[in-house]
Parts: C-alpha cells; sequence; structure tokens
C-alpha cells in the first residue's frame, strides 16, 4: 500500500518520471494492451519504460488527467487513470480510462500491466 500511495501521489504532482526512477525496480517489465506502431507490447528495464513514457508524452496533449488508488491485494496494486487528451498525429481529443496493475517486490515495483480499450 505504501509504495501505492506513494506512486498515486508522484502522478497526481506530475511526476511520472521521478515515480519511476524511485519505485521502480531497474529490469522492471512493462505489458500495454497493445503494441505501439511497430513495436512490442513488453518493455523490459527502467530505461524501456522511462523512454516509452517520454514518447507517449511527446504524442499527446494532456489536458486533464485523475488517478484513483491504489486499490491493495497482496503484493499487487491497481490504479484507475482517468485521461483528456488530444493525439498530436491526428489532432484527435478524446477520454482514455486505463486500469494499471502495479506488482510489488522488494519495495520495488517489478512488473507493470496496463489495460484499456483499443480503438
Amino acid at each position: 500500500m505504501e509504495i501505492g500511495t506513494k506512486l498515486v501521489a508522484f502522478v497526481n504532482a506530475g511526476k511520472n518520471d521521478d515515480a519511476m526512477k524511485e519505485l521502480y525496480a531497474t529490469d522492471i517489465v512493462s505489458v500495454e494492451a497493445g503494441a505501439p506502431p511497430g513495436g512490442n507490447p513488453e518493455s523490459h528495464g527502467l530505461d524501456a519504460c522511462l523512454a516509452k513514457s517520454k514518447g507517449w508524452v511527446a504524442a499527446h496533449e494532456i489536458h486533464g488527467a485523475e488517478v484513483e488508488g491504489p486499490f491493495p491485494n497482496g503484493d499487487r496494486f491497481a490504479v484507475v487513470f482517468r485521461y483528456d487528451i488530444t493525439q498530436k498525429a491526428s489532432g484527435k481529443r478524446f477520454k482514455m480510462n486505463e486500469v494499471a496493475l502495479f506488482t510489488v517486490k522488494a519495495d520495488k515495483i517489478t512488473r507493470e500491466e496496463f489495460f484499456y480499450a483499443m480503438g
């Protein structure tokens, strides 16, 4: 619960990269609901997760973001993200809801899985 609470506080403060650097294991595995164009749905390692996050932020204008949680269950916790974003490439503005499931071992997040509607 402590790691989840810290993660939500970082995200609410707009400090996603700081959250990753402090809370993620160096060998974290990140799993997206779908693969980015020409990519793999899995990212391995902290550097890959940071790069993926930077790419997502660069591709979207974020008008608003809300985070709800954490919702703990043993060594895992879930967080709900709600975004109001514009995809820069298409100019399409939309709202996106996403559930993220995090696994914690030795006080570090070792796995994150994202669930969202594709389309």
